[in-house]
């Protein structure tokens, strides 16, 4: 497994000795390399099994926070049900959705999404129960660009939330925020000390949340407010193997 920074190992020791620990990761680009097929992601071998290992031991609670519907983020991570699942950027939960859905917006958007892709080879569409998203990460330079200036022009009649990412914009018909559902976890498991790993802009939400002894992981580049950083998944598969032998020590 990869090298990881001394101060991450020396911060993630002082976290395995928490009374109760909470460990909490993105999905895409973090837990699972970034693929041009999003149905193809798939969680790293070594690193799920690390989270499941630690979602089984005394006072430890894990969970992945992921911009994918619930479903398809179970569907996709494979993992049981001792590792939490919380989709949609943190506002969908087992007991549904933390606000109201505006459908009839949501079928706006859609459509007027579906229609900027239609003659733009590689620009694709993604429908979510609360949100759609438009990905140009396949597409070429000319055409990603128009695709995503004029879904940002249309945007300006629609009153969802825009989450820019990589290669894709995301509009939401709820408020969401990977902050939010990590202080609900934090509450809901009582934990001590937070652990969280991510990759893109949405997870900015939760390295805000973070607090005093808690440990914010920011995978790749670009400006974080993350304490700490590493450069691929694999790093993060060497975190949580590193955590897991902390803790069980």
């Amino acid at each position: 497994m990869s090298a990881l920074p001394a101060d991450l190992e020396q911060a993630l020791a002082a976290a395995a000795r928490a009374d109760r620990l909470l460990i909490t990761s993105d999905f895409d680009g973090t837990l699972s390399p970034i693929v041009n097929n999003p149905a193809d992601a798939r969680p790293l071998p070594d690193a799920a099994a690390m989270l499941v290992a630690l979602a089984e031991l005394p006072g430890t609670a894990t969970a992945l926070i992921s911009g994918r519907a619930l479903s398809v983020l179970r569907e996709l991570s494979g993992m049981p049900a001792t590792v939490h699942m919380i989709g949609s950027h943190g506002a969908e939960f087992d007991t549904g959705f933390a606000h109201r859905i505006d459908t009839e917006l949501l079928a706006t958007i859609t459509a007027e999404l579906r229609a900027i892709a239609a003659d733009r080879p590689g620009v694709a569409v993604e429908t979510k129960p609360a949100s759609v998203a438009l990905h140009v990460r396949n597409a070429g330079p000319a055409d990603a660009e128009a695709a995503l200036a004029q879904a940002r022009t249309a945007a300006k009649a629609w009153a969802a939330e825009l989450t820019e990412g990589k290669a894709v914009l995301e509009f939401a018909v709820i408020s969401t925020d990977k902050g939010e559902a990590i202080d609900i976890l934090r509450k809901e498991f009582d934990a001590s000390t937070v652990v969280y790993f991510g990759d893109d802009v949405t997870d900015e939400k939760a390295f805000r949340r973070l607090g005093t002894g808690d440990i914010g992981v920011k995978v790749g580049p670009g400006g974080t407010l993350a304490g700490y950083r590493v450069q691929q998944p694999e790093d993060v598969a060497a975190a949580l193997k590193y955590l897991l032998d902390a803790r069980r020590a």
